[in-house]
């Protein structure tokens, strides 16, 4: 597995367990508590890139959740935030927080890396969704139509 989407799925399932028990909006930064979803022995021998590339991840994403939210807000038309299952909600933060924030990251890889997300952690028809929102998302991005703040 690759080393980004490895950390992708690492982060995911993190700020999935923190939104499903209510601590997403007031984690400490920076979030050092641990991976959701790895054994003490699986984190452990996680390589360095990975292990910096999800924390990079679960903190900026922390750090700019709200505005992220309202990107999401603002492009999911058929669903509100609260109504986007907590996978897809997640997938959506992470990839958002990428394409504004991770620009050696090609705004084509943040759908495709969302997408597969999805594939992986969500339902199979889900992915259209995340795929819609993302796509007009960078679209938008691209044209110099939206800003995160």
């Amino acid at each position: 597995m690759k080393t980004r989407h490895k950390a992708r799925g690492i982060a995911l399932q993190t700020l999935y367990s923190l939104d499903i028990n209510g601590r997403i909006r007031n984690t400490s930064f920076p979030y050092t508590e641990g991976f959701a979803g790895q054994s003490e022995e699986e984190e452990a021998s996680l390589e360095s890139e990975v292990t910096l590339y999800a924390l990079y991840l679960i903190n900026g994403t922390l750090e700019h959740l709200k505005a992220l939210d309202e990107v999401i807000g603002k492009y999911s038309k058929k669903r509100s935030l609260e109504n986007i299952s907590y996978v897809d909600r997640n997938i959506l933060r992470l990839s958002i927080f990428t394409l504004f924030f991770c620009k050696d990251v090609d705004a084509n890889v943040v759908i495709d890396e969302g997408v597969k997300l999805s594939l992986e952690y969500s339902t199979e028809i889900n992915y259209r969704f995340i795929n819609g929102v993302l796509d007009s998302v960078v679209r938008d991005f691209k044209a110099g139509k939206l800003e995160l703040y």
